[in-house]
C-alpha cells in the first residue's frame, strides 16, 4: 500500500471534512461498480477558499483514495497542496482538470462534480435515443442535458459548450463518452450518479428483451419529474450519506486517513 503522510495538520477543519467526504465518494463509486481503474475524476470545492478544489492524484485507483492523497488545485491548474508521493510523484490529469475547473468556476453553488465511464451510462451515451423515461427512476432525468463528443477533453475551448449544455442542471450525458453529475454536497452528487447508472442499467435490460415499452402519459412524466426537483423534497444525500459513511467504516475506514 502507498504510505502517505496525513495532511490533516495542514488543513482547516472544513477542508479536512471535505477531503473525508470526497475520499468516501471515490470509494463508493468503486464499490457500486462505477469506476474505471484510475481514469475519471471526482472533485470537491474547498470550503472557505473560492476557486480551490480537490481532485484525485492521477495514478491511484479509486479504492486507494484517502483524505490525505487528494491534491488541491486552483482554477488556473496550479497545485496548491499535495502530499509527498515519493518517487511516484503523482500529479493531476489534464482532462480532469479541464472538465472540473470549468464547472467549479462557473457554478459556485456546486460542491462536487462526478465524471464516470460506468458501463450502463456509457452505453446509453452511445444511443441516439439517449435516456428514456421508461421507469420512475429514469423519469427523474426527464430534462437532462446532452453534450456532443469532441474528442478527449484536453482543450480549454470545449469549456464553453460543456457549460452551455449543462446549464443549471445536475446531470449531463456526454455523448459517446460517459456521464457527468454535480451536487451541492458530495452526498447529493453521489445520489445523482447512483440513480443515473441504475436508470441506464434498467433501460438496457428492457431494450434487450426487444419487447415494446409501456408508455407513460406526458403529464404524468412531467409531474413525476417535478416531484424530484429541489423544493419539492428533502435534498438528495441528506439521509443516505451518513448511512453510506457508516457502510464504508464497516468495510474499510482507511479513506479517512
Amino acid at each position: 500500500m502507498l504510505q502517505i503522510c496525513s495532511m490533516k495538520a495542514s488543513c482547516s477543519p472544513q477542508e479536512w471534512q471535505a477531503r473525508i467526504d470526497l475520499a468516501a465518494c471515490y470509494r463508493l463509486v468503486d464499490l457500486y461498480g462505477m469506476s474505471d481503474m484510475m481514469a475519471n475524476h471526482i472533485s470537491s470545492h474547498v470550503p472557505g477558499e473560492p476557486g480551490a478544489f480537490l481532485i484525485n492524484a492521477y495514478g491511484m485507483m479509486y479504492e486507494e483514495i484517502t483524505a490525505s492523497s487528494l491534491i488541491k488545485v486552483n482554477l488556473a491548474g496550479d497545485i496548491l497542496a499535495k502530499p509527498a508521493f515519493g518517487e511516484l510523484d503523482y500529479g493531476i490529469n489534464r482532462a480532469g482538470y479541464v472538465i472540473h475547473s470549468a464547472i467549479h468556476g462557473a457554478r459556485p453553488e456546486v460542491a462536487c462534480v462526478i465524471h464516470t465511464h460506468a458501463f450502463a451510462s456509457m452505453a446509453v451515451s452511445a444511443l441516439q435515443c439517449g435516456l428514456l423515461p421508461i421507469t420512475q427512476t429514469a423519469m427523474r432525468f426527464l430534462k437532462i442535458g446532452y453534450h456532443e463528443y469532441q474528442g478527449v477533453v484536453l482543450d480549454d475551448a470545449e469549456k464553453a459548450s460543456l457549460l452551455a449544455d449543462l446549464g443549471e442542471r445536475e446531470v449531463l450525458i456526454l455523448r459517446n463518452h460517459g456521464a457527468l453529475v454535480v451536487g451541492r454536497t458530495v452526498g447529493e452528487a453521489f445520489n445523482w450518479a447512483h440513480r443515473l447508472e441504475l436508470a441506464c442499467r434498467t433501460q438496457l435490460a428492457a431494450m434487450a428483451t426487444q419487447a415494446p415499452f409501456t408508455p407513460v402519459a406526458p403529464d404524468v412524466l412531467e409531474a413525476t419529474w417535478n416531484n424530484y426537483q429541489r423544493g419539492t423534497r428533502r435534498p438528495y444525500g441528506l439521509m443516505e450519506w451518513p448511512a453510506l459513511l457508516r457502510k464504508l467504516d464497516r468495510l474499510d475506514p482507511s479513506y479517512r486517513e
